[in-house]
């Protein structure tokens, strides 16, 4: 296929790396960048070969030999800058969280038109163990699903040399903390690998900010969370537990599971080096464990999908893996974790 050619804008730590997968794959090649940062935007043009570099998004939006734009920068900003693109008559490929809350997913999704558009909380179900998973509950081995479970716990470390960057943590200029930052992964790998079939009812939440005796970590002012819990109620009785938490007083755990009628699939959405998919079988004479998929996997690994799947489907005129209806079914569930911790009480998925 002839490649798609791509704007960047904004050339941070995730720009960057967009920028060298698009450099690398057959599918894209990078015609323009633009950051805000004069000296930042030259660098990266510098070392990725690029020739045309704007220091005002509007620019490269209105550049005619940019065909789709990849937004990598703050969610704050993201929302206007995919509305001016779209405006333009660019696809749109944006950076996650889709966007700080629902309303303005749906604002984009009215603007799309029949552009292509979508999100990149898609990173993990590139993998080829997301793919057997998908592929094994596809099959209907596990029978009728009975629970969700998600449990991610990162431990408190030492002190970090530098805080995070000041929007991590910021309600503002993020749309949240450790739900956006990593929960629309955790969302949008469940729901994906289910083949988007569960459909989320109501919530019942809480989220915590940084233990006082932690706060030196991170930024002064940062007031979104750090941890959070979640029951979800999904259409047909399915249950969805979720917990998500950063800087913990607590060992380190991380646990995806999903449980039917007939088994459990023990299902590890982050890479590592000696990662195994395990099926429990209830059989006649007990539960029988089976690997379905084992093997290597790391984290650059999930950086080199986006690219290629958004420009082939931009040729194929179709959506991406995840679509921007697909994130704003996550941003839902997300508005609702907020919506439930802040009232105190379970409150209905929109």
């Amino acid at each position: 296929m002839e490649p798609v050619r791509l704007g960047i804008v904004g050339c941070g730590v995730i720009g960057t790396r967009h920028l060298q997968t698009a450099t690398d794959v057959p599918e894209t090649e990078v015609v323009a960048i633009a950051d805000v940062r004069e000296d930042v935007a030259h660098a990266a043009a510098a070392r990725f070969g690029v020739s045309r570099v704007y220091n005002d998004a509007e620019a490269l939006f209105a550049d005619p030999a940019v065909e789709g734009v990849i937004l990598a920068l703050p969610a704050f900003a993201r929302t206007d800058l995919a509305l001016r693109a779209f405006a333009h008559g660019k696809h749109v490929l944006t950076e996650k969280p889709v966007a700080r809350n629902a309303g303005e997913v749906q604002q984009m999704i009215a603007a799309r038109g029949e552009l292509v558009a979508g999100c990149c909380s898609a990173r993990y179900r590139f993998l080829a163990s997301s793919e057997a998973v998908a592929s094994f509950l596809a099959s209907g081995a596990l029978g009728e699903i009975r629970t969700v479970r998600c449990r991610a716990i990162k431990s408190i470390g030492v002190p970090p040399q530098a805080p995070p960057p000041n929007w991590r943590l910021s309600k503002e200029l993020n749309g949240g903390g450790i739900l956006v930052n990593w929960g629309s992964y955790d969302l949008d790998y469940l729901f994906g690998v289910t083949g988007w079939s569960l459909v989320p009812e109501t919530v019942l939440a809480q989220t915590w900010t940084i233990a006082p005796e932690f706060a030196s970590y991170v930024t002064p002012n940062s007031d979104a969370e750090t941890h959070v819990a979640a029951l979800i109620q999904c259409a047909g009785g399915v249950t969805f537990t979720y917990e998500r938490g950063e800087y913990m007083a607590a060992a380190q755990d991380e646990a995806w599971e999903i449980t039917g009628t007939r088994g459990t699939l023990h299902l590890p959405m982050v890479p590592s080096k000696g990662k195994a998919i395990v099926h429990d079988e209830a059989t006649s004479t007990g539960v029988v464990s089976h690997t379905i998929w084992s093997g290597a996997e790391d984290f650059g690994m999930t950086h080199t999908g986006l690219e290629p799947d958004f420009a082939r489907a931009i040729r194929e005129h179709r959506q991406p893996r995840t679509s921007l209806e697909q994130a704003l079914l996550v941003q839902r569930v997300t508005d609702a974790i907020y919506a439930s911790a802040a009232q105190g009480r379970a409150v209905s998925v929109e």
